[in-house]
């Protein structure tokens, strides 16, 4: 039987590797390019997995003065479709780590979920 002393060692060593993953996880993600769009692909937005924004891109055809609002409208629809890829993203990520490392479905740790 090993002794707690080497238990404790070894519970130390997973926690480190999980952490290395988990680094290394957060810095692939940021590697990640989503697009998000709007308005038939009239406005577009690209971001990371991690939700920075990469870049903005609206068609030349919505830059009217009156139609202010609804440019401003797609850019937050765009933004958000973006928003919601990139977190599909990451938690693709984070369920191959996971499942990588042997733990069981459905433990919730949190990163993982």
């Amino acid at each position: 039987m090993k002794s707690m002393e080497e238990m404790m060692k070894a519970a130390q060593q997973a926690a480190e590797t999980i952490q290395k993953q988990m680094n290394e996880a957060q810095a692939k993600l940021d590697n990640v390019e989503v697009e998000g769009t709007a308005g038939g692909g009239l406005v577009k937005i690209r971001c990371t997995a991690k939700g920075r924004i990469l870049g903005v891109a609206i068609d030349d055809s919505l830059i009217v003065p009156e139609d202010k609002q609804m440019l401003e409208d797609l850019v937050t629809a765009a933004f958000n479709d973006a928003r919601a890829k990139a977190d599909q993203a990451a938690n693709q990520e984070m369920q191959s780590i996971q499942s990588g490392m042997g733990l069981p479905p459905g433990l919730n740790i949190p990163g993982f979920s």
